[in-house]
């Protein structure tokens, strides 16, 4: 398969990018940075990108900021961060690749697991997840040709973890979140959620 993968340089990214590679499909890298590159806030950027790249069999979006602070502090920068970046960048680069996706191809977008699990200081995070699956769920009825779209849930990412001071020790490496997307790609999920498997909080951690 040929896929995209937005957000290449990213920790998420970078393991999904390897862990696709090692099975065989053709990765595009692709970020602020890359060559071609994408702005995903910027519409025309995201159109200049997908008339470089042509059809793709899948299109995968690990990116995007979301203010992780107090309600009382939150302030309206930070609130069109949120919605700009995380939530309208990934809408995007579905709406915008509609006619590059090629059919039976999948849209593999991500949220967080802050959307069934929020701690203090994540409305606007939370937000953006359920957006992000919502939008998903209904997305999916509108695709034709057997196209579908995913949203991944991945937890705190050890690597992340670590490099903010916190224990690392409950949650997994990007490698293993990898194996979502991954799963995301090959199988056949439409308009659903994804999670990492033992850290699906539907279901507790396993």
């Amino acid at each position: 398969m040929k896929i995209v993968v937005i957000g290449a340089t990213g920790t998420i990214g970078k393991a999904v990018v390897q862990l696709l590679k090692e099975k065989g499909h053709e990765v595009i890298g692709a970020s602020r940075s890359s060559e071609p590159s994408v702005d995903f806030t910027d519409s025309s950027s995201i159109d200049r990108f997908y008339e470089t790249i042509g059809e793709v069999d899948a299109i995968v979006t690990a990116a995007g900021d979301a203010a992780f602070v107090a309600l009382e502090k939150l302030d309206d920068a930070q609130i069109q961060l949120s919605l700009n970046s995380k939530l309208m960048g990934q809408i995007n680069m579905v709406r915008n690749g509609l006619s590059k996706l090629r059919p039976d191809g999948a849209f593999v977008i991500t949220g967080g697991v802050l959307a069934y699990t929020p701690w203090p200081q994540t409305s606007m995070i939370t937000m953006v997840n359920l957006g992000l699956e919502g939008f998903a769920k209904a997305a999916a009825l509108d695709l034709t040709e057997g196209r579908r779209i995913v949203v991944v849930h991945p937890p705190w990412v050890a690597e992340t973890a670590t490099a903010l001071g916190m224990d690392a020790t409950p949650w997994p490496s990007a490698a293993k979140v990898a194996e979502a997307y991954l799963a995301a790609v090959e199988g056949d999920k439409n308009g659903v959620p994804v999670f990492v498997e033992g850290y699906d909080p539907t279901q507790g951690v396993q």
